[in-house]
């Protein structure tokens, strides 16, 4: 009897297990889970993934014309961030500000690319904070709250240390704000941090706010792969994931439409964009990197490539122009070069960040690139293109294990090469960056500092002699505006975006305003700058420049 009930026993342990393994199996996945897909039961009933914060009620997240304030640091993609964050605030009916006296909400669009930067944001959220505690009680409470990169890397610290921000919204996290907000204003502290790998906010028309209306980015892909050891975006930003390019064009289109003349294609990796929305983008071809050149990560394949958005972006205003940062020199093949070379309004001006001149230090920053390799693509840009290419580039000096061989290396990189741009920097070593957990910071910082301006120096030489070799040439400008030095003057870029300075007074001429494309003689330059008189007015497809 005792054998029977155990055996009994036995076979409803076993037919329960598979029943509820049955159950497991025709259940929702993990990754069902991670997207907030719409998951299928077992009924075929359909339920929908409304997000997190369902039980707030439609109005409780509402903006109630309540005025928010930003201030953006940093680089172009987080000004591109103030546009995505301000257009969801604006469509829950928050209104913007200018003036910060009479802001409700305060919110800092950070970086952390650097520990200045960083420096910066504190200071400002103490000045802040003392405003806010100055406000009268009769007035809406002040909130403030961070967002971007610093949010992401430093939450922690930044929810704790002196309760000074009342919101955390990582990079992405923005369609999140209304939420978050309605949180702060019960009084709690509210945060959103989580990366994603998905996210670029294709859906969001970015409200362009921009003093010269000539001009505006657009985002075309978010995050990074290539996990240099000395940077921190693949931590604050994440994984590379693409717009799609129908969104891309139709942001493009819309901006043409109400008359811009410049476009610059954003991205962290911009020229690594691979957009495989769609089945057709598929395939199986492998992606191109330029010669000699490799990567940490597996070959990618499929997709629609730079190149292929470069061309679409290209046709849509044969009069504006197109430019891209910030690039990789590894995502430059010929195809990417060929295309530049062919259409007159994507700036032949080439953002090559090299990082140092020492194959040394390159190993060491992992950029997948030897200085005689970066050479070579220098000199296939130029073969490609060999009228009027103009490059610029980033260095880092004192990055750990520098020795002084590799800093004159990286001086005669920067001689031999001739760039008319360049943006340096002293190594500022970031926590979760492979560096800080692999290496040394060893180059004391007054070394750091004495390279740096060893290589600003040479850097300025240089620049001087390329804007030099331009003198008593014709060059295309777009005006930006009236120069900062003088009323008499207006400023604007050539297409190596070279700022020209010219008189605003030409009889011969009409009147000149911003957004104007005109043809200016140049008669003396120096490392910063041209200067030049105004011929006249032209356009990208009627004019052609002289030397």
């Amino acid at each position: 009897s005792t054998l029977a009930r155990t055996a009994a026993n036995s076979r409803e342990t076993q037919t329960s297990a598979e029943k509820f393994k049955s159950r497991i199996s025709s259940g929702p996945t993990f990754q069902e889970f991670i997207k907030g897909a719409k998951m299928t039961k077992t009924s075929d009933e359909n339920v929908e993934y409304h997000g997190p914060h369902t039980y707030f009620s439609d109005d409780l997240d509402m903006g109630n014309f309540r005025k928010v304030y930003f201030e953006t640091y940093g680089c172009q993609m987080n000004v591109n961030d103030t546009e995505i964050a301000w257009s969801i605030l604006q469509k829950k009916g928050y209104q913007r500000t200018f003036d910060l006296s009479q802001a409700d909400v305060v919110l800092l669009v950070t970086c952390s690319i650097r520990e200045k930067a960083e420096q910066t944001i504190w200071n400002r959220l103490q000045q802040l904070t003392a405003m806010k505690r100055r406000r009268l009680k009769s007035q809406t409470p002040m909130k403030i709250g961070i967002l971007g990169c610093m949010a992401e890397r430093l939450k922690t610290e930044l929810l704790e240390r002196e309760k000074l921000v009342d919101i955390l919204a990582g990079p992405d996290a923005y369609r999140d704000l209304p939420r978050l907000l309605a949180v702060a204003d019960g009084g709690q502290q509210a945060s959103n941090v989580l990366l994603s790998l998905e996210e670029t906010y294709a859906d969001i028309m970015p409200v362009h706010h921009a003093p010269q209306a000539y001009s505006a980015y657009v985002s075309i892909m978010r995050g990074c792969d290539n996990m240099c050891t000395y940077c921190i975006v693949p931590f604050t930003r994440g994984r590379e994931r693409s717009r799609p390019v129908r969104s891309i064009l139709e942001e493009v289109s819309q901006l043409s439409d109400q008359g811009v003349k410049e476009v610059t294609l954003l991205g962290q990796n911009v020229n690594s964009y691979r957009d495989t929305s769609h089945e057709q983008f598929g395939g199986t071809e492998l992606t191109q990197l330029s010669r000699g050149f490799q990567t940490v990560y597996r070959t990618k394949q499929g997709g629609l490539r730079f190149s292929d958005l470069l061309d679409q972006v290209s046709r849509i205003d044969p009069d504006m122009r197109i430019r891209f940062t910030s690039p990789h020199p590894k995502d430059f093949p010929d195809e990417v070069l060929q295309l530049i070379a062919e259409r007159k309004n994507i700036c032949q001006q080439i953002h090559l960040p090299a990082q140092s001149g020492s194959s040394k230090i390159l190993k060491a920053m992992r950029r997948g690139y030897t200085r005689e390799a970066y050479l070579d693509l220098v000199k296939n840009i130029k073969k490609i293109i060999p009228v009027g290419v103009s490059l610029s580039s980033d260095f880092i000096s004192g990055f750990c294990g520098e020795k002084e061989e590799d800093h004159q290396q990286t001086l005669s990189l920067i001689r031999e090469v001739g760039y008319n741009v360049g943006f340096l920097f002293a190594y500022s070593m970031r926590k979760k960056t492979q560096a800080f957990h692999r290496l040394q910071d060893d180059v004391p910082a007054e070394v750091k500092r004495r390279r740096l301006e060893e290589c600003i120096g040479v850097f300025r030489e240089e620049a001087a002699r390329v804007n030099g070799a331009l003198v008593r040439s014709t060059q295309l400008v777009l005006v930006e505006g009236q120069s900062k030095r003088s009323a008499d003057d207006l400023c604007g870029r050539t297409d190596g975006n070279m700022r020209v300075v010219f008189p605003r007074a030409d009889s011969s001429a009409a009147p000149i305003n911003a957004g104007d494309y005109v043809l200016v003689k140049i008669v003396s330059a120096n490392s910063q700058s041209l200067r030049g008189r105004a011929i006249g007015h032209s356009s990208l497809t009627g004019s052609e420049q002289q030397d």
